[in-house]
């Protein structure tokens, strides 16, 4: 490797391919570790989810505007922002605008955005967005230099390092991410309850697990569905890591001439419908499940209704066992909670680590905003 010295001469550096590779290795992931893969614990936000909400509040697209193409706000992102391919960008924002991936939506869609049944959102040219009431939250006081700016890309422009986050969105709408050597799976949780245990660990710094617990149930998937588990609740919410398992809503409807229907109306996180539907027709074909007359999807308007009719001499109860026990209508999320502690450190967290790495973070953007307000008095 050669090396130019301050005073013009070269400087020869003898250095074997090992060391190079394992270099270079190492710069890499670390790089897809903190600018690409993993959330920053105190917005819970990765770089691309980060700078598509910024540019939005940019463009003026605040929850009060008009819906503006999609297309004008990925150009912006990626001008200015995130030099990366047009699609990435999209998709992060179309993520942000499904309701039943995300929680508390921060994306306001208008258009197709695609559906449950994993059918692919229209091109950014014709859909159209702004920012959800949630994302202004996010976003308040950005410009009372509440946070951190750094360089853009290209050092044009500048950017922030994190926002200001008056809610906690990592626990909110959760996150999923794979990294190099680590990932995150971090579920979606009820916006009464995470703001419920976050005042309470405010007033109470050395609260326990068990004391937040009384506030924060487990997780709230958009999808719905029932959870199972206490004691892997616990042990997820304690340690980071753990899974609980999540069912469908299912019920057994007495139909006309003593026949019976099961009708679902609720379906694991992160299941595609048409796949389940599709799996219990195979089921029915390859006679795993017996009893079924007729199986139709007659989900409308964002409500899953998949009716199964059953034969005359078919045992409901049976036949829904069967369901959970051979198709995904029952499955199990697993926790990994590692996001990016001071938007360096990547670590697995527990629900008193995340909670308290946001009030941390509040309590330094209240006291810059003060500031900010004091010297302008």
């Amino acid at each position: 490797v050669e090396v130019m010295k301050s005073d013009h001469s070269r400087l020869v550096e003898r250095r074997t391919v090992e060391n190079v590779m394992e270099d270079s290795y190492l710069r890499y992931s670390m790089s897809v570790i903190i600018d690409r893969a993993l959330p920053d614990v105190r917005d819970g936000m990765k770089p691309v989810h980060r700078r598509i909400m910024y540019s939005m509040n940019e463009e003026g697209l605040r929850s009060s505007a008009r819906h503006r193409k999609s297309a004008n706000v990925v150009g912006a992102v990626m001008g200015k922002y995130h030099p990366h391919g047009d699609s990435s960008i999209y998709d992060a924002m179309v993520r942000l605008a499904q309701p039943w991936a995300t929680r508390y939506p921060l994306v306001n869609g208008q258009g197709n955005f695609g559906s449950m049944d994993g059918d692919p959102p229209a091109a950014m040219r014709y859909t159209e967005a702004k920012m959800h009431r949630l994302a202004d939250e996010l976003l308040a006081d950005i410009d009372k230099d509440t946070v951190d700016f750094r360089d853009n890309y290209d050092g044009t422009t500048q950017e922030p390092s994190v926002l200001p986050a008056k809610l906690p969105n990592l626990l909110l709408n959760g996150q999923l991410g794979i990294a190099v050597g680590m990932a995150t799976n971090i579920p979606p949780h009820n916006l009464s309850e995470v703001v419920d245990a976050t005042v309470y660990k405010i007033d109470h710094p050395n609260a326990s697990l068990d004391d937040l617990l009384q506030f924060i149930q487990g997780p709230d998937f958009p999808t719905g569905g029932t959870i199972y588990g206490a004691g892997s609740i616990r042990q997820a919410y304690a340690t980071g890591r753990g899974g609980v398992v999540t069912r469908g809503t299912a019920e057994i409807i007495e139909g006309n001439k003593g026949r019976h229907q099961i009708v679902i109306t609720e379906i694991p996180y992160a299941l595609n419908k048409e796949m389940l539907v599709i799996k219990i027709a195979d089921l029915v074909k390859e006679k795993k499940i017996t009893g079924v007359s007729d199986l139709r999807d007659e989900s409308a308007r964002g409500n899953v209704r998949i009716v199964i009719d059953l034969k005359k001499d078919a045992y409901p109860k049976k036949l829904l066992n069967q369901l959970y026990k051979l198709t995904p209508l029952q499955s199990s999320f697993h926790y990994n909670m590692m996001a990016l502690v001071d938007g360096i450190q990547p670590r697995v967290l527990g629900l008193q680590d995340i909670l308290g790495e946001h009030i941390k973070h509040r309590q330094i953007v209240v006291r810059r905003r003060t500031e900010f307000e004091l010297r302008k008095a």
